[in-house]
């Protein structure tokens, strides 16, 4: 079984995309990248751009890495990637999510992320900068 969940910090005009969560009842509310599980014989990219794809309903060109793995329950990992919309026109959408919101530097405080976002945080406003 892969350990890994990857997430895409996902950046347009100098803004991250987050996406609030619906599910489960206790992270309800809380926001996140976009992302998921890295399934069977799946590379990293290409889960994260499927994962984009089913989750906001957007073509992604997934980049290098930002920050360090960040260590998950059941010794699983978090592992984020820059990514960029390739979609033309495409506009993000919440598919599985209850909203979703593009944050400057000075908005990344603003939201209540998950613990394993919120470790990168210093990382994702770097890359924003």
């Amino acid at each position: 079984m892969n350990g890994v969940i990857v997430g895409a910090a996902l950046v347009r005009d100098g803004k991250l995309l987050a996406q609030q969560r619906g599910w489960p009842a206790d992270h309800a509310g809380q926001w996140e990248l976009p992302g998921g599980r890295v399934e069977a014989g799946e590379s990293d990219a290409f889960a994260l751009a499927r994962e984009c794809s089913e989750e906001l309903d957007v073509v992604i060109e997934v980049g290098a890495r930002v920050g360090e793995d960040v260590p998950l329950p059941g010794g699983k990992v978090l592992r984020i990637y820059a990514a960029s919309l390739v979609s033309p026109g495409g506009e993000p959408r919440a598919v599985e999510h209850r909203a979703v919101r593009w944050l400057g530097p000075d908005d990344l405080d603003d939201v209540d992320w998950l613990p394993a976002d919120r470790v990168l945080l210093p990382d994702l406003r770097a890359l924003l900068s």
